[in-house]
């Protein structure tokens, strides 16, 4: 039954086994070992990310396309149930018609990026689908009767997913049971089978050729696999998981803009994830997402801790300061990449002592 879960692509490394049952656990039980609003506001920003950057890799980790519209695909998902929610009401046909009619619109950009740019290398097709990306996001900003420009759109959700809404008049272990930790376990459910489903797809004949691609493209093509045609499916599959992604922030924050899911910030940190995390992995979307999310969120307060601690030490507590939050993020980064250069899935299966060959040891006996 694992082996069909995970699709045979074990983790490959007891400490990295560990980190991730350790993760999966700390998300799963999060409004109950971290309560408070913003533990649980960073658990559910960790959950959604984890699935765009893990769509995300099978774009750049496991085809070796490198694309800068993938915020576009994210924006979009959010976007349609934003619009769908504002314009049809909080109810469950809204949610559907809303994802449906964004991952519609993300098939067939996607399509069109793919027909139109993926026959061209390297850094144009990078250029291209950057043009696309700032033409979306200008688009979104201008269309205010659909958008709301940037104001955004504010809007409700349905009533089982409510904050308002409460499931029993006494907390449960110090936690509310309400509409609010509903959604929360939402998100972690589809965090989990998409994941899962990301991992099946790598790993079938079809996610071979795509890593064929990658290693060898004219080789691959040589062969007599149709280069343009994977690349454009695989396009298509990491514009609609990030769609998902899109769609499930709007849902947590019942709120979408322009700067919510279309910054390029977002992009910028779903490849220093991706980088942290360990390219053509999958795991390491997981675990690069709870690493940079936990410290973009809770780095500020502790160099405020210690920026205190360090008051008898003017210089001291001016380079702790929480206004140097971001320098102290880029060298993190920067240590992480120096020491970690495959990322950290890379090294800790690095680290993996090989397993011993039993082939000989089983026939030994018969030998005798």
């Amino acid at each position: 039954m694992l082996n069909r879960l995970i699709s045979n692509d074990y983790p490959r490394s007891r400490v990295l086994a560990v980190l991730l049952v350790a993760l999966l656990m700390a998300l799963a039980f999060s409004p109950f070992i971290f309560p408070g609003v913003k533990a649980l506001n960073v658990a559910a920003k960790v959950l959604i990310f984890t699935v765009l950057v893990a769509s995300f890799d099978l774009l750049l980790g496991y085809t070796g396309i490198v694309s800068f519209a993938h915020t576009m695909f994210f924006g979009i998902g959010a976007y349609g149930v934003a619009v769908a929610f504002t314009r049809l009401g909080p109810d469950w046909g809204a949610l559907l018609i809303g994802l449906a009619g964004a991952l519609a619109l993300s098939f067939v950009l996607a399509l069109a990026i793919g027909l139109f740019s993926l026959r061209v290398r390297a850094i144009f097709f990078s250029m291209i689908t950057l043009a696309f990306a700032a033409a979306f996001q200008t688009l979104a900003s201008q269309l205010s009767e659909i958008t709301g420009g940037e104001d955004g759109l504010t809007f409700k959700v349905p009533a089982l997913l409510a904050p308002s809404t409460s499931f029993a008049d006494e907390p449960f272990f110090g936690v509310s049971l309400d509409g609010r930790l509903a959604c929360y376990y939402l998100l972690f459910v589809l965090t989990v089978v998409l994941v899962l489903a990301l991992l099946r797809i790598v790993n079938s004949p079809f996610g071979r050729v795509l890593q064929a691609i990658r290693e060898n493209e004219f080789r691959a093509e040589a062969i007599g696999y149709r280069v343009v045609v994977y690349r454009t499916a695989s396009a298509i599959l990491s514009a609609l998981f990030a769609t998902v992604a899109g769609a499930m922030l709007a849902l947590w924050l019942r709120y979408n803009g322009p700067d919510t899911s279309l910054s390029f910030e977002i992009m910028l940190d779903v490849l220093l994830i991706v980088v942290i995390g360990g390219m053509g992995t999958l795991y390491g979307a997981a675990i690069g997402s709870g690493l940079f999310i936990v410290a973009q969120s809770y780095l500020q307060e502790l160099l405020r801790l210690a920026s205190e601690a360090a008051s008898g030490l003017p210089w001291l507590a001016a380079l702790l300061s929480p206004d140097r939050w971001l320098l102290w993020l880029g060298l993190l980064f920067v240590l992480s990449v120096y020491y970690f250069p495959t990322g950290i899935v890379g090294k800790l299966r690095a680290l993996q002592p090989a397993a011993r060959p039993r082939v000989a040891a089983a026939k030994a006996p018969a030998m005798k």
